[in-house]
């Protein structure tokens, strides 16, 4: 007897033998996330008040992640995103940005005990062994740099690990997926920025861009290249997804697409509900993305009179399924995109749920080698690669000092 006609008990036997199958696995090969959104929450709720927002304390009414459920996930290593939003221009979005580069730091110093700053591969593999989460910074969006290769180095120079060429906004210098056409992909100075990004040891982001623009990054950039959060177009079709004959590119780029859990980017029932939700969100004169307590209640209310279409463990492996037969499993992640996100699958609800991902998984009958590719070490792979072309360039250029206006000629 097979499928749904076998014992209930059955079934969940084999669903509990696969979960402890699952965080067995990530206990030795633990998950590096692309893109986790904890330090803007920060921002919003407490104005980084790390004493009225302590992550050693359980945070489940409030955020997506605390340490014991980063713990109880499987987390071996967080890429956390310095964002800012495209609201913010100019000097004021570098100076928000570092504001963002100072609370990852005090995080890392209040939590030492549990959290390891990283900034290389061997810095990843290093905190592993000493049963600590590594710890990275990547910057989302160009805007962080205000159109200075300066400004790109500075941001190295603190720790950011990757930038994402554009956020929902187009720059001066980038398309974004979620804009309207302006440059055409990259710019002559967005490629110089993809240049010195190779040059600095920065991996170039390519969630939030246009196909155009991230056919550009591929055709310029001789490093690999990384989407922190972003899923599969042939699944469900998103501008913010990546398509097939991008994804086909990465073998030969040595890049890694990281898979994201948002709803409205991955199941295509919600793409439609988003919208309205989001409209609602403008209409009480709130940006779409906030996740304060006010706009929670506000997204709830909503929900309870326009019942959200769910997004589930298995929605996610559908989307990994198809990017490993197009990719390859040498270049897929996991990029899950917490706290940034009103929403979030069933199963996968705040951090501490990729086991639940793992065990589908392993249902679907992926191997343990490629299991621990996907979660550790395609993610390890790619930051020293990124390292490796680093080295190579530096000892035969110096940094740019190119500008925009140079590149670009003067603004329109």
């Amino acid at each position: 007897m097979s499928g749904p006609d076998r014992p209930a008990r059955e079934r969940l036997g084999e669903a509990r033998e696969r979960l402890e199958e699952a965080r067995e696995l990530l206990a030795s090969a633990p998950v590096v996330d692309g893109h986790n959104d904890l330090p803007w929450a920060l921002r919003e709720h407490v104005r980084y008040d790390l004493d009225r927002m302590d992550i050693a304390a359980d945070q489940s009414g409030a955020l997506h992640t605390d340490l014991a459920r980063l713990r109880a996930g499987g987390v071996g290593a967080q890429f956390w995103s310095v964002y800012v939003p495209c609201s913010l221009a100019g000097d004021d979005a570098v100076s928000a940005t570092l504001e963002q580069i100072d609370i990852v730091d005090q995080l890392l110093a209040r939590y030492a005990g549990e959290l390891a700053p990283a900034l290389t591969a061997d810095d990843m593999e290093s905190a592993r062994r000493q049963g600590r989460i590594a710890s990275l910074k990547g910057a989302e969006g160009g805007h962080s740099i205000n159109d200075s290769l300066a400004t790109l180095r500075a941001l190295h120079t603190l720790g950011v690990r990757y930038m994402t060429l554009t956020h929902n906004d187009n720059t001066a210098w980038a398309d974004s997926a979620t804009d309207e056409p302006g440059v055409g992909g990259l710019s002559p100075f967005g490629h110089e920025v993809v240049r010195e990004m190779n040059r600095t040891g920065m991996l170039v982001d390519l969630s939030h861009v246009a196909a155009t623009t991230m056919r550009d990054a591929l055709d310029t950039s001789v490093a690999p290249v990384i989407f922190s959060h972003s899923s599969s177009r042939a699944v469900c079709d998103h501008p913010r997804n990546i398509p097939d004959d991008v994804l086909e590119r990465l073998p030969a780029n040595g890049g890694v697409a990281m898979a994201t859990f948002v709803p409205k980017f991955i199941l295509q029932a919600a793409v439609e509900w988003t919208n309205r939700a989001d409209e609602n969100m403008r209409a009480h004169g709130l940006h779409y993305l906030d996740t304060t307590p006010r706009a929670m209640k506000i997204h709830r209310a909503f929900e309870a009179d326009n019942p959200r279409p769910i997004a589930t463990a298995a929605t996610v492996a559908d989307h990994l399924d198809h990017m490993r037969e197009v990719a390859g499993i040498d270049h897929i992640g996991i990029g899950g995109d917490y706290d940034g996100t009103a929403f979030t699958p069933a199963g996968l609800d705040d951090v501490s749920g990729y086991p639940n991902l793992i065990a589908e998984l392993l249902t679907r009958g992926w191997s343990h080698a490629d299991l621990t590719k996907l979660t550790w070490s395609n993610a390890v792979r790619v930051l020293r690669d990124a390292e490796a072309v680093s080295r190579g360039l530096r000892a035969t250029r110096g940094p740019s000092n190119a500008t925009i206006e140079s590149l670009d000629g003067p603004p329109a």
